[in-house]
């Protein structure tokens, strides 16, 4: 059986799971909350990508990923950020749901999970 690795692991979660080839990622909201949704989302992606490449994956490997917007309007704001982001012909599998935040100012998150390189 394939051993599980967590890291930085806290109380509650672990920002990093790695199973049998596959790297978990805990949700990622952007670094400044008090922001728009475009550098929210940019934020976001700049710690997935950073997460995703100390877990030895990267955003080309980004098998599926769920994205938690807290309004629907800024669905294509988001998406403008999303889409520059993600090469083209690497798109994960992805949902996008709006959802109450864990903090009103918070306009979006997203849980990916990748395979490792």
């Amino acid at each position: 059986m394939a051993a599980i690795e967590r890291m930085e692991v806290g109380q509650r979660m672990s920002r990093i799971v790695k199973h049998n080839g596959t790297v978990y990622l805990c949700g990622q909201v952007g670094a400044d909350a008090n922001t728009g949704i475009t550098e929210q989302t940019q934020t976001m992606l700049d710690k997935v990508e950073s997460l995703l490449a100390q877990a030895g994956s990267s955003k080309e490997h980004i098998l599926s990923a769920t994205v938690y917007i807290r309004d629907m309007k800024d669905f294509a704001a988001m998406n403008a950020v999303w889409d520059a982001w993600v090469p083209e012909g690497f798109a994960p599998a992805r949902a996008c749901v709006e959802a109450r935040m864990a903090r009103a100012e918070l306009l979006v998150e997203v849980s990916v999970v990748a395979a490792e390189k």
